[in-house]
């Protein structure tokens, strides 16, 4: 089981550059869901099937979809992938890297002084609960959010 979780560790952090390195969006999305694909099953090995389900559902399935809707709505011409294209290879990727390395450190070092945290299960109904008592506020607030971007990529996406 640890030799899953880190490959598939190891191969959810290759996707998630590939899915940042690429100039064309499609390409990007389509590594991102793979990179999430990846999560699901470190969840599954961390003990999670309920995280790791819903990660499939909510994030791979429909939250990616709607962005692949979006990027194909947006209909990038030649110049905008050639514009980005040129972003990509700026230096400005120095910083950025630099802070992946220290988080990278921060999250290996109780690995490497053999820490050990206690994990609690957490019940789909538990989820439930909390989701629709304490935190029905914030799942209202993201739906609204994602629906407000949908309309917004449609008319950005119109043609005069």
């Amino acid at each position: 089981m640890n030799a899953l979780f880190y490959t598939a560790g190891g191969l959810a952090l290759l996707t998630t550059v590939l899915a940042i390195t690429r100039s064309n969006p499609v390409h990007a999305l389509l590594y991102f869901v793979v990179s999430l694909l990846f999560m699901a099953v470190i969840f599954f090995t961390l003990g999670a099937p309920f995280g790791a389900g819903l990660e499939v559902i909510v994030y791979a399935g429909a939250i990616m979809v709607l962005f692949v809707f979006v990027t194909m709505m947006l209909a990038l011409d030649r110049l905008a992938l050639r514009r980005e294209r040129d972003w990509i290879a700026r230096p400005i990727w120095i910083a950025p890297i630099i802070l992946v390395l220290l988080l990278a450190a921060e999250l290996a070092r109780p690995l490497l002084h053999g820490s050990r945290q206690a994990f609690h299960i957490v019940t789909p109904q538990a989820v439930g609960i909390r989701l629709f008592t304490g935190d029905l506020a914030a799942v209202e607030l993201a739906s609204m959010l994602l629906l407000a971007g949908l309309v917004a990529a449609f008319h950005l996406g119109r043609r005069q």
